[in-house]
């Protein structure tokens, strides 16, 4: 990053924190320069979402101060589209993010819109849009705002191909600053030229200059250079507990000996250095399915979305055992939608038998109850309260004791993706549709997440926009529903 580039925003000393005595951020140091592109990593729940709120003044710290130069204008884009803003009409949502909305604001509108590559009639309602097409609207909002510090939270999630193709270019020409939260490790090393890195464990926060990629390699070295010189202090301390052992018994000058050893040990303990826990991973884990031989999804029809109707196109699949369905299309079609009534079985060319258990993956975490602990959301799906068991199964997916008594609304959404899965295991359905399973995971869990699906004995429905997560699972059908709907 260019020194000579003016110093926009800077955290001084930064603490924040939900709960009393546990801070998410402790004594947090970093600046940020104009027209720079950093990348923001940390594990889910080390509060990164959160450091975009601290940034827009959503949230105050504890303690410390926020420094924003006068005159900056900062446009945020969510992870995903608030609720309350369902209900309004493209217009009116993107009013909203002015105090007194322009006059010239379908312009505007149209603009910020055309920036995303995407079109859209400004009286359509937020709710009636795909995950896709809302990810593209939240984008936009920001952009609207003219914002000389623009936030993106995983921007890239339910973006199809050709959407990350154009999000990329368009940030690569981009000459304001940004920050990006994203699990896509291919996506933030192609325009960022530093990282800001949210340590888990310690509560502080790194700067580093270089790619995503390069800067991975530099917390390797760094991580492999604090362990050997914590192994050399570890052998030296112990070496010399052994000769206050020795001393302390031997009295006269000897004790004197071992009490100068002793405090040399304990200054030699405050001297070792706490290393950074890099992004710790999950356990590998099973995702059993209850055991049924007849058909676990028999499909005639398809529903389609099109021109604001849904339209049925004839299909045969008859999903069993082991039998997995790929569902593809761009953004609009009505994948998410589909899912839905797939798993209300309320898909009028769909037989899904009542026996069948069905494991639900919503993109959206709209069928979790935001209001209720995390430990009563694994509670709900077995049928005994066993609390060793879902302590267990939580902390495989790095769900500490003290986030299962939190309320499922204060959980990163990387968080309720993985209680998501936790909840699979200990529900043991026969049947899982999953939309889009990848978004706000940490890209070290998906593999974990990929192999257990593969293995995953019941049938499987699934809509991903991640190649790679796709190519890791062997999928006996597959539905492009853009050629469904012209055939």
């Amino acid at each position: 990053m260019d020194p000579k580039k003016n110093v926009i925003l800077r955290f001084d000393d930064v603490t924040f924190e939900y709960v009393e005595k546990h801070p998410l951020m402790k004594d947090a140091n970093f600046s940020l320069r104009e027209n720079t592109k950093l990348s923001l990593m940390g594990q889910n729940g080390a509060g990164k979402s959160t450091l975009f709120k601290l940034i827009t003044g959503e949230y105050k710290p504890l303690k410390g101060q926020i420094h924003v130069n006068e005159g900056i204008q900062i446009g945020h884009a969510a992870q995903v589209m608030d609720r309350r803003f369902y209900p309004m009409t493209v217009n009116e949502y993107f009013a909203s993010a002015f105090t007194e909305a322009p006059r010239n604001l379908p312009k505007l509108i149209d603009e910020a819109l055309d920036a995303v590559n995407y079109k859209l009639p400004h009286d359509q309602i937020v709710s009636t849009l795909s995950g896709g097409q809302q990810a593209r609207l939240l984008l936009a909002y920001a952009l609207i705002q003219k914002p000389d510090i623009l936030l993106l939270d995983e921007p890239t999630n339910n973006l199809d191909a050709d959407g990350i193709g154009h999000l990329m270019t368009f940030l690569m020409m981009y000459e304001k600053t940004v920050i990006v939260i994203s699990h896509d490790a291919d996506f933030l090393s192609t325009f960022t030229d530093g990282v800001l890195y949210l340590d888990f464990w310690t509560k502080e926060i790194d700067q580093y200059v270089g790619d995503y990629f390069d800067v991975v390699e530099q917390i390797k070295k760094r991580i492999a250079i604090e362990e050997r010189k914590n192994a050399q202090l570890k052998k030296s301390i112990q070496d010399r507990k052994d000769k206050v052992n020795f001393f302390a018994n031997k009295g006269g000058k000897m004790r004197k000996l071992a009490k100068k050893l002793k405090d040399e040990v304990a200054d030699a303990e405050d001297s070792i250095v706490r290393v950074k826990a890099d992004d710790k991973t999950i356990t590998p884990f099973t995702i059993d399915a209850v055991k049924f031989t007849e058909s676990h999804a028999n499909l005639s029809s398809i529903g389609i979305w099109v021109n604001g109707k849904v339209i049925h196109k004839d299909v045969d699949i008859d999903l069993r055992r082991g039998g997995r369905l790929l569902i593809k299309g761009p953004n609009g079609i009505g994948k998410t939608t589909l899912l839905e009534r797939l798993a209300n079985r309320t898909e009028e060319g769909a037989i899904i038998p009542p026996e069948i258990n069905v494991g639900y993956y919503r993109q959206d975490f709209s069928g979790l109850d935001f209001s209720q602990t995390a430990y009563n959301s694994l509670k709900d799906v077995i049928e005994v309260d066993d609390p060793e068991l879902i302590f267990g199964i939580a902390a495989r997916f790095l769900l500490k004791g003290s986030v299962l008594q939190n309320p499922i609304g204060m959980l990163s959404e990387g968080q309720k993706a993985l209680l998501t899965f936790a909840r699979f295991v200990l529900q043991k359905p026969s049947l899982l549709i999953l939309d889009e399973p990848t978004n706000h995971v940490n890209f070290r869990h998906l593999p974990v997440i990929a192999e257990a699906l593969s293995k995953f004995e019941g049938a499987m429905i699934v809509v991903s926009h991640d190649e790679e997560f796709v190519k890791k699972i062997q999928f006996t059908e597959v539905v492009d529903l853009g050629r469904l709907k012209d055939r």
